[in-house]
């Protein structure tokens, strides 16, 4: 995909419809990841006061790089970056990796970026606001990225009403969103607004009809405990799910992640249970690692291996099985896990029409 490409599709979505208020137009869904995709959306980390250490910024600068070449074997890529940074990426980058002049402080563009829905034929952004997890991260750049991709793409902006990120959501693409309220229904996102009200928000947000709710964790992670790095839809009605194999029903991260597989198992959805890494390459308590984690690209799943042979092999093997026919390459992304995230927040499809 080129920029004129790119610019010609701007021009045809302008054509074919002006903004458009959420309750409008309910046709608009997000269809389900593995739908085809356009392109997927990556962010450049570089800001000095989220990361501090130089080390470790270049570490995750390089896992960035190593995901987005990965992806770009399949499909499309825009990088957003300042333009200062351009020159010096763009020889480390495949050809199929495209750099936008959208300047942005860190990474995660699951969360910062659009949440892109259509009719069938026509593409526009279910606008949620993002204010840095609850205003516990600079986010003066990263704010504004979704606006400025829709813009560039030319889709139409409709607002939400919300305050907070799409990796506190996971849906089916068929009208079933799973979400923990810590991450939505806290003073620090959606002040004076009650779960029926934000509920019914994401209904509307992502063109879904049902919501299944459980409490998560408030306070412990910047994310207030993100449903991405827990539970997965591969298809209407089935969940991967990520739990530890030995739990300690004293962690509230361990607690809660049984209270939602017991809701997701009450709702009547077939739940298969995939273990944490035994053995992993970093050992602090505070590394994230999930294997549910994963991004499903045009063509393949790419997703994280830990270092335990065992678990990144029966992980390898139950997304194979869930995405047949799609290729499963695994990366050591670290990095992110150190920094509480994943292959999946730190992607965003641009999903074709």
């Amino acid at each position: 995909m080129n920029r004129r490409d790119m610019a010609k599709g701007a021009a045809a979505m302008l054509a074919a419809g002006a903004a458009l208020p959420l309750d409008s137009a309910p046709a608009f869904r997000v269809p389900p990841e593995d739908h085809p995709h356009e392109a997927t959306l990556m962010m450049w980390p570089t800001a000095a006061q989220v990361y501090g250490d130089a080390a470790f910024l270049r570490q995750t600068q390089n896992t960035i790089i190593r995901i987005a070449n990965t992806i770009a074997v399949f499909e499309d890529v825009i990088l957003l970056a300042a333009s200062d940074w351009h020159v010096r990426l763009r020889v480390r980058l495949t050809g199929r990796v495209t750099l936008w002049d959208i300047p942005t402080e860190d990474l995660w563009a699951r969360d910062a970026g659009p949440l892109i829905t259509t009719d069938g034929w026509r593409r526009a952004v279910s606008h949620i606001a993002f204010n840095g997890w609850g205003r516990r991260q600079v986010h003066r750049h990263d704010a504004k990225v979704a606006a400025l991709v829709a813009e560039r793409l030319g889709f139409a902006l409709r607002p939400t009403g919300l305050t907070g990120e799409a990796g506190g959501v996971e849906q089916d693409g068929a009208g079933l969103l799973l979400a923990h309220e810590s991450s939505w229904v806290n003073a620090n996102r959606n002040p004076g607004l009650t779960r029926d009200q934000v509920g019914a928000r994401l209904l509307q947000a992502y063109g879904a009809s049902r919501i299944i709710w459980s409490r998560g964790v408030y306070g412990m992670d910047i994310t207030d405990y993100h449903i991405d790095s827990l539970a997965r839809f591969t298809r209407p009605g089935h969940l991967l799910i990520n739990q530890p194999r030995q739990p300690d029903m004293a962690d509230p991260f361990h607690r809660a992640a049984f209270e939602t597989e017991a809701a997701c198992r009450r709702a009547g959805l077939a739940v298969e249970v995939i273990f944490e890494p035994d053995r992993r390459r970093v050992a602090s308590e505070d590394f994230v690692a999930s294997y549910m984690n994963y991004y499903t690209c045009n063509g393949a799943v790419i997703a994280a291996a830990f270092g335990d042979a065992d678990t990144d092999k029966a992980a390898a093997k139950a997304l194979a099985r869930h995405f047949p026919g799609r290729q499963v390459v695994t990366l050591n992304v670290d990095a992110l896990g150190e920094l509480g995230g994943g292959i999946h927040c730190a992607t965003q499809q641009v999903p074709l029409a």
